[in-house]
């Protein structure tokens, strides 16, 4: 994950550099966001027919920085990077599960073992590579490239852990800008990402059970955004 960042970060420092003569101006700024994220999934324990399906939905609060380099060429496009510098939970609670383990001898079923287990993700790291084309003079539409690190908070009764991993997707948005004074902007934006397909396995199966768990997972975010910038 920090390979790609940095790859594009120096990607994007090279271009912003060298291509000055290119640019119609730079253009730095932050942004508050608020983000709707949704979150569905399930968990595969043992054997396909033990299984958990779950859905989460978490309104968060979100702050980012920006850097464009503005209307390349003359062709109405921009070009820019967004870094959101926090973490921010999928849930708002953390999900706890107490599974009875039971056996049967005979006619009498009987309680084996209790086992707590608790698990909580948060999105981490999230950087956008996007291009945005100005459709009117205040109007404009954005593409990009999304990659983040999503970060598992479990507790589970295996002993065991998910780890964290590297999440890639694609965004679109449509926003409208306007000058204020001394070269600012503020912008108002609709964005929406929708991002791969998440799969992820524990470390470490729980006593008489093969197979890991396994948590299939999708996840998009839905955000409302203003920023504030400056153009040089």
């Amino acid at each position: 994950m920090k390979n790609i960042k940095a790859i594009i970060l120096a990607t994007l420092i090279c271009v912003f550099g060298s291509s000055y003569a290119l640019a119609g101006g730079y253009s730095v700024g932050f942004t508050g966001a608020i983000a709707d994220i949704e979150a569905s999934g399930t968990e595969t324990e043992g054997n396909a027919l033990e299984k958990t399906n779950a859905q989460v939905n978490n309104t968060v609060g979100v702050f980012s920085v920006f850097a464009e380099m503005n209307d390349v060429m003359g062709s109405g496009i921009s070009i820019g990077v967004d870094y959101i510098p926090m973490a921010a939970d999928v849930s708002s609670s953390v999900r706890k599960r107490t599974d009875n383990e039971t056996s049967v001898t005979g006619t009498d079923t009987t309680t084996d073992l209790t086992r707590n287990q608790s698990a909580q993700a948060e999105i981490d790291q999230h950087l956008t590579l996007y291009a945005t084309y100005n459709m009117t003079e205040n109007v404009y539409v954005k593409g990009g490239y999304v990659t983040m690190d999503l970060n598992t908070l479990e507790s589970l009764a295996t002993g065991g852990a998910f780890g964290n991993i590297e999440v890639e997707g694609y965004t679109i948005g449509l926003g409208m800008q306007a000058d204020l004074m001394a070269d600012m902007f503020a912008r108002i934006e609709a964005s929406y990402t929708d991002y791969e397909d998440i799969s992820i396995r524990s470390s470490t199966a729980r006593t008489g059970v093969t197979n890991n768990i396994l948590i299939d997972a999708s996840l998009d975010v839905s955000m409302l955004k203003a920023s504030i910038g400056y153009k040089f």
